[in-house]
């Protein structure tokens, strides 16, 4: 199946569904099958995973992306393809760069290699990766260098700001909605937590590729009728934090911080890793030589991915994948064009291994 047409036929999957995202690892199983490809299939808490490894050698390098994606409408599972784009949900974010991957392993697997090359398809990226490359990681599936194919703009991502997701609640005193000077406002008090966590020293400090952590307020809850001076309130943050932060100590100055109940509802480390890495050298050079005039440049990814899940293992990962925008919005597209120079560069950095 041409590169194309096998992009198109997996974003009319709705893999937004976690039984989608598996109809469709059972597809990508049966066209690698075809392919020459054996893999398995690991089934982890309902969601399913696909890994194959070709080649021989004392290293192994992972190709790790997923297939699932965020909720979107009817007509973003049907593509469109114009002026050298297709558009359509997980076009970029990041089926494309699956696709890149599994050709790239299909025509690998006809040429002596000097290294191990793990397949590694997974389908719950999106809500965090725990029962797909976590699950493998903690099986063992694990190598010696990370490319996670999700969409760079063909620049190499060597870091990510980790995340937290947190909770904070707030007590007030009610009051009657005509004399709220009898009572304390918890929808405001939590709104001034809110602007205190956001003057954190630490939370404010940039790093190479970052100009600082982020907070996104989003999420409130709070009182239950007009007149009445709500006592009660609940904030969720999504707190982006750069990679020189120790996570848990901004946990201890977030509670230091808050007057009120601080709960974490989930914690993903950051990725760091160094640009003087040879792998990532290695890999640079492959993608300057092919991409000549163009040159990539390393930079700082603002959003996670399944890559911190090797990085806590202190394996050297990388981001790179195709040029597009508006992943998780109602324009999501790929750069054609884009997703036939990933797969050349994944396939010329293997080789020279």
């Amino acid at each position: 199946m041409y590169a194309i047409d096998l992009l198109k036929k997996l974003i009319e999957i709705d893999t937004s569904e976690v039984e989608k995202a598996n109809e469709a690892v059972e597809f990508i199983s049966q066209y690698l099958k075809e392919g020459g490809i054996d893999g398995e299939i690991i089934e982890f808490k309902g969601y399913k995973s696909y890994v194959a490894t070709i080649g021989e050698g004392d290293k192994t390098i992972i190709l790790n992306g997923h297939l699932d994606v965020v909720p979107g409408e009817k007509s973003q599972f049907v593509t469109i393809e114009r002026d050298g784009r297709i558009y359509g949900r997980g076009s970029a974010d990041m089926k494309s760069g699956c696709v890149a991957m599994i050709n790239a392993v299909i025509q690998l697997a006809k040429e002596p290699l000097g290294c191990k090359v793990m397949l590694q398809i997974v389908t719950d990226e999106e809500n965090g990766g725990f029962k797909g490359t976590k699950n493998l990681v903690d099986l063992g599936y694990i190598g010696d260098f990370v490319i996670c194919t999700e969409p760079t703009n063909l620049n190499i991502g060597i870091q990510s700001k980790g995340f937290m997701r947190v909770d904070i609640e707030v007590e007030g005193q009610s009051a009657h909605g005509s004399r709220p000077w009898e009572g304390h406002n918890a929808i405001e008090k939590a709104f001034r937590e809110y602007e205190k966590i956001l003057k954190i020293p630490m939370l404010n400090e940039g790093s190479q590729y970052y100009e600082s952590s982020t907070v996104n307020l989003a999420l409130i809850e709070g009182g239950d009728a007009y007149n009445k001076v709500p006592d009660k309130s609940l904030i969720g943050l999504d707190i982006r934090y750069v990679p020189s932060i120790n996570p848990y100590e901004l946990i201890d100055e977030l509670k230091k911080t808050v007057h009120g109940k601080v709960r974490m509802q989930l914690l993903g480390h950051a990725v760091n890793s160094s640009p003087d890495d040879h792998y990532i050298r290695w890999f640079m050079d492959t993608a300057n030589r092919i991409r000549f005039p163009e040159q990539v440049s390393l930079y700082g990814q603002h959003g996670s991915s399944d890559g911190r899940f090797f990085a806590s293992k202190g394996i050297p990962v990388i981001e790179y994948g195709p040029k597009g925008d508006n992943w998780h919005g109602s324009e999501e597209y790929v750069d054609v064009e884009s997703i036939f120079e990933l797969e050349e560069i994944i396939k010329a950095f293997i080789k020279r291994f």
